[in-house]
This record gives C-alpha cells, sequence and structure tokens, in this order.
C-alpha cells in the first residue's frame, strides 16, 4: 500500500515523520524513483525505471496566461512540502484510526484541471503516429461559400491502379484481416516512425508527400497516376472493411498555379452530397501564418461516381475533384468536413476548468475509460441551488456527440451549445437555474483518434449497441446509459439529444420517436417545430421523422425513448449546407453549427415557458399538419377522407414514411475479439452431451428413484401382459379419472407426476433467474419511469429572460412568432410548487 501511495505522489514523508495513525504501518522506502520532486507537473518522478514513461501533452491552445495560471498552482498550492499531508485515498474511522482499505481511485487520473498537463491519446499498438503537433485556427469565411454547380462536363477519370502508377504513399502498420483490438500506448508504434513518401530526387521534383499518420488522419494510400495526378485509398474503420466516408490528410511540395486532380478510390455509399454540389475543404498553413486564413471550401470539376474496377465484394464509388494550391512549397490538408479532435475537445475543457467562473458551475469528471484508455468526459452543468427542495425540483437534460468519430459536425453544435450555457448571457443563468445539464462531449475518443468514420475498436457501431450488457467492450455505451438509468431515478429527464453528421441529406433535423399514448399525442413533435421556428434558415422540420425502425432499436434516441424518455431525438447536421431561406445553397461553416448550440437552448427555454401560448400554437400546427398528411396518402390510394372524421385513430406509424435516407448501419453483433471465442463454444455445445439436471434435495432423489423403479415394473408388466400393459399405460395417461386410492401404484403415478412437473419447473426458474440481472439491463422500465406529465405545459421552471446578450449568436432569420420575453429576476422568480420526496445534495 505504500509503493502504491508513494507511486501516485500523495507521500513523501520519512521513517521519523509519519503521522501517529499510521505508526504501525512499516517504514517507506526512500527510493528516489518513488518520491515525488515538486509538483504534480514532473510527472517523470513518479514513474519506476522499470515502467514504460508515458509522455504528456501541454496544450499550445492555452495563452500565456493560462500558461502561467497553470504554473502558479503548481508551484503554490501542489507542493508537498508538508510531511504530514494526509492522503485523500485512506478510510479513516471516528478516532482518526487508518483503516487500511483505500477509496476508489476515482480522481486519480479520472479528470484534469489546472493541476497539471493532459495525457496525450493512446493509440493501438499497431498505428504508427508521427511526432509533430497538428494544430488549426478557426476562421469564418467573409463571404457566403455556394455549393459547386455541376456543369456536366466534369471528367471522369479511369481508375488504373499501382500497375499503372508510382506508389508514394502506404500505410503498412494497418491491422490485417481478423486482427482486433488487443493493447495501447500513448504514441502507437513501437521504435522509429519509417518515412512513408518517396523520397525528393531535387529541387525540381514536384512529386507530392502525403501523411495522415496524426490524430483523426486516415489515408491509406496515394498512387500517382500523372503529373499532377493522383488516386488516393482511404484506410477502413480500424478491424473493419468499411465504413469509407471520412477523409483527412496532408500533402506538401506544392506548386502554385498548376490544376491536381485527387480522386478517392473506395468510398462505399452510392448516394453523397458531392454529387449534388458539396466542396472538399482545404487548409493551407501559410494562409494560416500570413492571412490568418483557415478551413476554406475548394475544388472544381467534382464528381461522384461508381467505380469501374469491381473487386467482386461490394460496389465502390470514386470522389474526384481538381484544385490549385495558393502557394509553393506550401503544407495543405483535405478533410471530408472541418476536423474536431480528442485534443481539441482536451484543450476546450481544460481552459473551462481554469477558468474560475465557470468552473463554479460546471463540474467535470471521467465518465468511464475507453477500449483504448482514453477518458470520456461527462460534464454536470448547473447552478448552486440554495436548499435540497430546489436542487431536487430541477428537471435533467441529456445531451451527447460523437458517438459515430467521423461525425465532427456534432463537436462543433457542441461546441456551440458549452459556450452559450457557460456564458453570463442572462438565459443562460435561468436555464443552469432550472435545469440539470448532463453533457458528454465526446463518446468514441478511440474511434476519433485513429480516424474511423462510424465505429469504436471493438470494430462495431455503437448507436446499434446500447441494448448492450457487454461492459467490458462497450463500455462509453454501457456507461452512458447507466448514468442516465441512475438520473432518471432521481428526477424527470426533459430531453435526451444525440449529436450526429449526415451524408446525403442538407440542412438540419431530428430523428424522434412516436408516442403511442393519446395522452402525448404529437407532443414529441413540439420541440423539432419549435427548433425549426427558432433556426429558419437552417433547421428543416419536413426532413424530420419520428418512425422507430427495427433496425434502429440499439440507438440512443429508441432505447432512452424507452426508458421513458419523451423527447429523445437524434438531431443530425448536413456535412454539406442549407437549402432554406437566406443561407440557401450555402455551406455550412462552423460558426453556422455552433449557433445551432443556442438555438438548443433558446428552444428549451420556449419549450419550457410558462405561457404556453407558444407550445399550444405549435402543437395546433401539427395536428393541422397531420391532417394534410393523412389527406394526401388517402388520395394517393384513389380514396377519399372527410378531415373532420375521426382521424386521430389512424396510427401515427402508418403515416410516417422510413428514415431510409438517414445514414443508417446494422448491427454486426458481437465485437470482433468476442467472435471467435462465440464460434469456438458453439462447437463445443453441440458436441458436448447435455449433462442430466442433478436434483436438489434427498426428498427429490427418492422420489425420482421410486419413479424409475415404477416404470421399470410398468415395462415388465408390459412385456409380460399386453392387456394390463395397455391398462397401465391408462393409468399413467390419465391419472385424474382413477376412482380408486388404494391401489397403491395408480396413486404413485398420481401423485408423483405432478411433483416431477413442479420439479422441473422449479429448476427452469432458478435457470431463468440466473439470466434475470442482464435482462434488467436490457429491458426497458417503462412501467417504472414513463413521466405521466406533459412536457412543456407543467415544466418547473420561470418565465424566459431576454436574451439581449453578446455571447449567444443572434439567429439570422426572425421566427415566425412574438419573441415576447418575460422580464424576472433570481430573487423574484416563481417558486417551485411541488418538490418531490427526494432528498439529493445542493450540487446534483
Amino acid at each position: 500500500m505504500h509503493h502504491h501511495l508513494q507511486y501516485y505522489g500523495y507521500f513523501k514523508a520519512q521513517k521519523g515523520n509519519l503521522p501517529n495513525s499510521a505508526a504501525h504501518q512499516r517504514v517507506w522506502k526512500t527510493s528516489p524513483r518513488y518520491e515525488l520532486n515538486g509538483s504534480f507537473g514532473e510527472k517523470q518522478d513518479l514513474i519506476s525505471d522499470t515502467l514504460e514513461k508515458e509522455t504528456f501533452l501541454w496544450p499550445t491552445c492555452l495563452s500565456s496566461t493560462g500558461h502561467a495560471q497553470v504554473d502558479a498552482v503548481n508551484r503554490d498550492s501542489l507542493m508537498l512540502s508538508s510531511p504530514l499531508l494526509r492522503s485523500r485515498q485512506l478510510l479513516y474511522d471516528e478516532l482518526d484510526e487508518v483503516n487500511p482499505r483505500l477509496r476508489e481511485p476515482r480522481e486519480l487520473f479520472s479528470f484534469f484541471s489546472s493541476r497539471g498537463p493532459l495525457q496525450a491519446p493512446r493509440w493501438p499498438i499497431e498505428c504508427e503516429v508521427i511526432k509533430e503537433n497538428i494544430h488549426h485556427i478557426e476562421w469564418v469565411p467573409p463571404q457566403p461559400e455556394y455549393f459547386y454547380q455541376p456543369t456536366g462536363d466534369e471528367k471522369v477519370p479511369e481508375i488504373v491502379g499501382e500497375d499503372q502508377g508510382t506508389v508514394v504513399y502506404q500505410l503498412d502498420s494497418v491491422p490485417t484481416e481478423g486482427a482486433y483490438f488487443t493493447s495501447s500506448r500513448i504514441g502507437g508504434k513501437r521504435g522509429i516512425i519509417k518515412e512513408l513518401a518517396v523520397t525528393l530526387q531535387g529541387p525540381e521534383d514536384n512529386t507530392l508527400l502525403f501523411e495522415s499518420r496524426f490524430e483523426s488522419g486516415n489515408l491509406q494510400k496515394a498512387v500517382r497516376v500523372g503529373i499532377y495526378e493522383y488516386e488516393l485509398t482511404l484506410r477502413t474503420d480500424l478491424y473493419t472493411d468499411k465504413h469509407t466516408q471520412w477523409f483527412y490528410f496532408r500533402v506538401q511540395n506544392t506548386r502554385k498555379d498548376v490544376t491536381y486532380r485527387f480522386t478517392i478510390v473506395n468510398l462505399l455509399k452510392p448516394k453523397s452530397l458531392y454529387a449534388v454540389g458539396m466542396k472538399p475543404l482545404m487548409y493551407s498553413q501559410l494562409d494560416a501564418i500570413t492571412y490568418n486564413v483557415g478551413w476554406r471550401r475548394e475544388g472544381h470539376e467534382i464528381k461522384y461516381y461508381k467505380n469501374n474496377m469491381d473487386d467482386g465484394q461490394q460496389p465502390l464509388y470514386c470522389l474526384t475533384w481538381t484544385v490549385q494550391f495558393p502557394h509553393d512549397q506550401d503544407t495543405c490538408f483535405f478533410a471530408h468536413f472541418y476536423p474536431y479532435t480528442y485534443t481539441d475537445l482536451q484543450c476546450y475543457l481544460l481552459s473551462v476548468a481554469n477558468n474560475p467562473i465557470q468552473s463554479q458551475f460546471c463540474k467535470l469528471r471521467a465518465l468511464c475509460r475507453s477500449l483504448a484508455g482514453n477518458t470520456v468526459y461527462l460534464l454536470t452543468i448547473t447552478n448552486p441551488s440554495r436548499t435540497p427542495q430546489e436542487a431536487a425540483a430541477k428537471k435533467a437534460v441529456v445531451l451527447s456527440a460523437r458517438v459515430h468519430p467521423g461525425e465532427s459536425n456534432g463537436s462543433w453544435i457542441m461546441r456551440g451549445f458549452l459556450d452559450f450555457i457557460l456564458s453570463n448571457s442572462p438565459d443562460a443563468q435561468l436555464l443552469r437555474d432550472i435545469f440539470v445539464f448532463k453533457v458528454i462531449p465526446m463518446l468514441n475518443p478511440d474511434g476519433v483518434i485513429v480516424g474511423n468514420y462510424r465505429c469504436s475498436l471493438a470494430g462495431r457501431d455503437l448507436n446499434r449497441h446500447y441494448k448492450t450488457v457487454l461492459k467490458d467492450s462497450f463500455p462509453c455505451i454501457w456507461y452512458t446509459k447507466n448514468m442516465i438509468k441512475r438520473l432518471l431515478e432521481e428526477r424527470e429527464v426533459l430531453l435526451y439529444c444525440d449529436f450526429h453528421g449526415h451524408s446525403r441529406k442538407n440542412n438540419i433535423f431530428l430523428y424522434g420517436c412516436n408516442s403511442n399514448s393519446r395522452r402525448h399525442w404529437l407532443h414529441e413533435r413540439v420541440f423539432p417545430l419549435m427548433l425549426s421556428k427558432n433556426a429558419p434558415d437552417k433547421f428543416c422540420f419536413d426532413s424530420c421523422n419520428f418512425k422507430v425502425q427495427k433496425c434502429k432499436e440499439g440507438t440512443g434516441r429508441v432505447v432512452m425513448w424507452r426508458m421513458g424518455i419523451l423527447n429523445s431525438y437524434t438531431m443530425e447536421s448536413t456535412f454539406g449546407g442549407s437549402t432554406l431561406g437566406s443561407k440557401r445553397d450555402t455551406h455550412f461553416t462552423v460558426e453556422d453549427l455552433k449557433s445551432l448550440g443556442y438555438h438548443v437552448c433558446d428552444t428549451i427555454l420556449d419549450f419550457c415557458d410558462p405561457d404556453q401560448t407558444k407550445y399550444t400554437q405549435c402543437l395546433q400546427e401539427l395536428k393541422e399538419l397531420l391532417q394534410q398528411e393523412i389527406h394526401k396518402k388517402f388520395n394517393n390510394f384513389g380514396q377519399d377522407m372527410d378531415l373532420d372524421g375521426n382521424w386521430s385513430d389512424i396510427p401515427l406509424s402508418d403515416i410516417e414514411s422510413s428514415t431510409s435516407g438517414s445514414d443508417s448501419s446494422l448491427s454486426d453483433g458481437l465485437p470482433i475479439h468476442l467472435l471467435s471465442i462465440a464460434d469456438e463454444l458453439n462447437q463445443k455445445m453441440i458436441l458436448k452431451k447435455p449433462k442430466k439436471k442433478r436434483l436438489q434435495t434427498r426428498k427429490q432423489r427418492n422420489e425420482q428413484y421410486q419413479k424409475n423403479y415404477l416404470m421399470r415394473e410398468l415395462k415388465l408388466t408390459e412385456n409380460s401382459t399386453p392387456g394390463r400393459a395397455r391398462f397401465a399405460s391408462t393409468l399413467q395417461k390419465q391419472p385424474t379419472f382413477l376412482k380408486n386410492p388404494e391401489n397403491s401404484s395408480a396413486s404413485i403415478i398420481r401423485n408423483e407426476t405432478p411433483r416431477l412437473n413442479e420439479t422441473q419447473l422449479s429448476g427452469r426458474d432458478k435457470d431463468s433467474s440466473l439470466d434475470q440481472p442482464l435482462t434488467s439491463l436490457v429491458l426497458p422500465k417503462n412501467k417504472e419511469i414513463i413521466q405521466s406529465k406533459k412536457p412543456g405545459f407543467t415544466a418547473s421552471c420561470s418565465p424566459k429572460r431576454s436574451t439581449n446578450s453578446s455571447l449567444g449568436p443572434a439567429p439570422d432569420v426572425k421566427p415566425n412568432w412574438p419573441r415576447t420575453r418575460y422580464s424576472a429576476t433570481r430573487k423574484d422568480r416563481t417558486a417551485m410548487a411541488v418538490y418531490p420526496s427526494l432528498h439529493i445534495y445542493t450540487y446534483p
């Protein structure tokens, strides 16, 4: 235990100055490798010589002031100068006597604050990682970036492959087929990182140098097929052979005013927004340094088409485009969408933890560790409550993002939400007063780090496994679901929303669930309709869908809805842009997505406004839209219907169209590393003969013996006298017809047969009880948790404050309802009418 505590830097005491309460413990070793020389910033002193020294990442995004704050904290508050410093890990009793048990090491490496550096991302040991830190500036284009307008004359290059070209970049450290994740380390693969790019023959050599062995990069191979033409192959999600959509790579040794052509040859989706005007993103380092210009849409002759090289397994598709680089000898990046890496998230969370104001109402914790050991962060955002009753009366809102790692637009919406909810805006303060926000900003950090598009390191789509009981294989999902389950036991969850990206539809929209209860008829559609009114140039209500399909039963929105959260949604934001209002035919920027995070907050206040005018207005509008949809459906079938009739008896599932346009993927079952084990177990179960169930008690064994003896006697009798055998079989089959209780053999048959059935049934009950804990994790708890009150009408919250805040982005188009805000102050706000009979702490 002393080794354990010294290793983590809780003591540097010597034998003579140990506290009295620990005097009976053995003497601490004084080896220098176990002592902490200074502050927590000197991590290398905590690691033994035999252990690998893992590096830590000092964020480059911190300002000089931020570094000064970190240094000050390390110098003043974290110096372990007192030899009597008590470890918070040891448990003490009432007499201040030490207990040899340790607390759960929750805060050991669970979350960071100003105490020290960020831990660098952990990679699978197969992955090679370059040592350079990739950092991009944020920039908003001064002019709208319009969609590409196809001319019809776009060139469709024939794919020739490496047989007729020259391989200039090829990643060899990709796991082979059938491999699965085993372990990880900071920096990925051991040893010297190979130079995969070709060697330039001189200053006149204009070959492009490719690289993608950095965070979120995923280029597999580049083949030079012309002087300025390259064919690119994307790496599939690790440990799979699927999901090529996201791309992010670097090129160097560029030439100015020369037209280059890039063609990605192994995309898997037959439809893409690139076919309707979407452009790739490009970033120039010289432009960023010289002109402070960041990511921008570039590309001409953009074409999305089917690959003519059929591999015999599944059809492949190509994306080709041309581009001119702005500078000679520049370093440029190309990406499917604005990257947002795990390191970017850590830098942002570190700035929040170092902010003395924001850290008072935003508590940062570790939800769990991913498969690779990266921290999945959980933020609890709420203002301190004055009484336990006031804290217990707060409703909860749960938000998450990046369960699909290649959908970085979800992170930008989450970033906008956090910027607003952590600000000093009056609306943000009101939201923190009346709600508890549980935020998981990055559910799949492993996939984000390695550059996956859809899967985790288990090789599976996490958004199809929310019903899982495999905690070790899907820790991020398992802990998220159980956190929400505990939250539902404490308070009502008003809203659950998971932020995603969409590659085949423009605009932003929601997927929800249909409520079959007439009490909540159409209520789950009110929030999306309100959001469309608050962001009319970005959010499209017509693209929303509320059908619950069987293939989506394992998604977050469906599982949370079945757990009792009526307003459970998946927010889909396009990789392209808008077809609405003032932003029509323009690409979305990061500011557009961040502004939607503000609109989510704005809509929550509208949804819970005590003045129910907006809510009832939306509900009435939804009924009219539904009537029109029903009328359209009947007209399509050649029937007529009276709209004044009892149309509400028609199930919504019969009216709702499918979500076939969604970016869906079916669950592939168990994680890859368990598939071989499952096959072996299945083979053993087939070859292995079933064992006879052993009886539990002596009485049961005696009864079984008597039954076997009786059956032998009956068989002997059947062989000797056929007539009596028929009579005996009749006794066995129809014991209830016997009237003579003196017949001993008949009484045995009559009494023993039901008893045997009871024994078998009790055995089955015992077997089924073994599966009960697993089943309870899968089955929904509708009867226990379903909310009995209508959302919006009975939400206990204060009137909406004014949104005149410089921190919140104002919507570009005014919604079509009056934006009257009712003034309220924290002291004068309406009191909570009813408090749950549940005591919780002031900080939920």
